[in-house]
């Protein structure tokens, strides 16, 4: 990885992880080289906010499909949980779980936020796409959700063209 300001950056090699989905299933980041992926971090299953993302990648799952895009989410929330967020939503991708924070740490996506005044340590809402050859393309930080799958869409069409 080449790091400016010990900063994750678009140009950098995504680092390689190992989580376990909903199933229990081990999914290893560099198993999916050569196709896109949209590496998604989000706070909690089953909040307004990320129940709303969720259900937006699900609603264009059939764009992504078509321009050969992974989508992956990733929570600390557990296995269960994961599954029953699926279950409950009808979630067609993969949800992992990253319970001792080992990845977000990684991504550079977990610090300290506001919520509702209060200051907390959590996941900061971030999507990354990643190219067949796993290299970071874009980056989202702090995302607002208003437009976001839009945008991630018309970015990957732009990099797929």
């Amino acid at each position: 990885m080449k790091r400016k300001n010990g900063e994750l950056q678009q140009g950098d090699t995504a680092p390689d992880f190992e989580l376990e989905d909903s199933n229990g299933n081990k999914i290893k980041l560099s198993d999916y080289r050569g196709q896109y992926i949209v590496l998604y971090f989000y706070p909690k299953d089953n909040t307004p906010g990320c129940t709303r993302e969720a259900c937006d990648f699900r609603d264009e799952i059939e764009e992504f499909s078509k321009l050969n895009a992974l989508i992956l989410g990733i929570s600390f929330d557990p296995i269960d949980s994961h599954k029953q967020f699926k279950a409950k939503f009808g979630l067609p991708f993969r949800l992992l779980s990253d319970i001792d924070k080992f990845v977000a740490e990684k991504y550079e996506v977990f610090g300290e936020k506001k919520l509702y005044g209060r200051k907390l340590f959590g996941i900061i809402r971030s999507t990354f796409i990643i190219d067949p050859e796993g290299i970071i393309v874009k980056i989202w930080k702090k995302v607002k959700l208003k437009g976001h799958i839009e945008e991630v869409l018309t970015d990957l069409k732009k990099l797929t063209e």
